[in-house]
């Protein structure tokens, strides 16, 4: 039982850590398209589009980070080889 345990702990941290990472990128990016919006309504058109599209980035990241490393990070600690299955 023990050693059972000792294999799912990497697992675990791998899963921990990008699914962290995925949801502080998501928090980042949601701000800075919220701060977009604001700064382009108060007349600021160019610093609002420049967070617009760094808000996209962090966005765009996050859904990369969690298609390419929790969804197989979780399939690999459930047993599951797809998500079709």
């Amino acid at each position: 039982m023990t050693t059972t345990l000792l294999e799912v702990v990497p697992l675990l941290i791998e899963l921990a850590a990008f699914g962290i990472g995925a949801l502080g990128l998501s928090l980042v990016g949601a701000y800075a398209e919220r701060f977009a919006v604001v700064t382009a309504q108060h007349g600021q058109p160019m610093l609002g589009l420049w967070a617009a599209v760094m808000g996209a980035v962090a966005l765009y990241f996050a859904y990369s980070l969690t298609t390419d490393r929790v969804v197989p990070a979780l399939f690999a600690l459930t047993g599951r080889s797809s998500a079709t299955e």
